[in-house]
């Protein structure tokens, strides 16, 4: 990335309880992404990159950090909330929908924060990381997603939503430990 630019990294509703259908299978995979997240992560706020999680609310309206971690909190989250919890330096916001754009503050924290990049991850790739993949495009901003720091229900999806990114929202996708930040 060139001196020119300023990327913020998001984590997408990772602090997740994976109670419904597809939870388990979804929980599984955001395991496997956990350690080249929080590698990421790690390489971000060394490198002075601001973090920023957008996560549903759980019912809970409230962008209260320990009480949604809480609600989420069970055998199937707990190591993936582990591995990647926020930090006290980290950014900290609810969404109602898929984007993390709607209804979100995002967009002033961004302009605030001097951002025009945005290193997209998360979950579900094919839902609330290609739906802000979206907005974010929308809005001008470059994006990369790391595949490996990203997971969807299944494999397929996931290809699609990668496709996605890459050919019609111009998102450059490479592996998270060759990102240059």
């Amino acid at each position: 990335m060139s001196q020119n630019h300023k990327a913020a990294l998001l984590i997408i509703d990772m602090i997740n309880n994976f109670q419904f259908g597809y939870g388990p299978e979804l929980a599984e995979k955001a395991a496997a992404i956990a350690k080249p997240l929080s590698q990421l992560k790690k390489l971000a706020v060394s490198r002075g990159i601001p973090v920023i999680y957008i996560n549903d609310h759980y019912e809970l309206w409230q962008a209260n950090l320990e009480k949604i971690m809480k609600k989420c909190r069970n055998p199937l989250s707990a190591p993936v909330m582990e591995a990647i919890a926020p930090g006290d330096d980290d950014y900290f916001l609810i969404k109602p929908k898929h984007s993390a754009f709607y209804g979100t503050a995002l967009n002033t924290l961004l302009y605030h924060l001097k951002v025009d990049t945005l290193i997209l991850t998360g979950l579900a790739g094919n839902i609330c990381v290609l739906f802000t993949a979206n907005d974010a495009y929308m809005r001008g901003y470059s994006l990369i997603v790391p595949p490996d720091t990203m997971a969807s229900v299944s494999e397929e999806d996931e290809q699609y939503a990668l496709r996605m990114m890459e050919n019609v929202l111009k998102a450059k996708v490479e592996p998270s430990d060759q990102i240059k930040l």
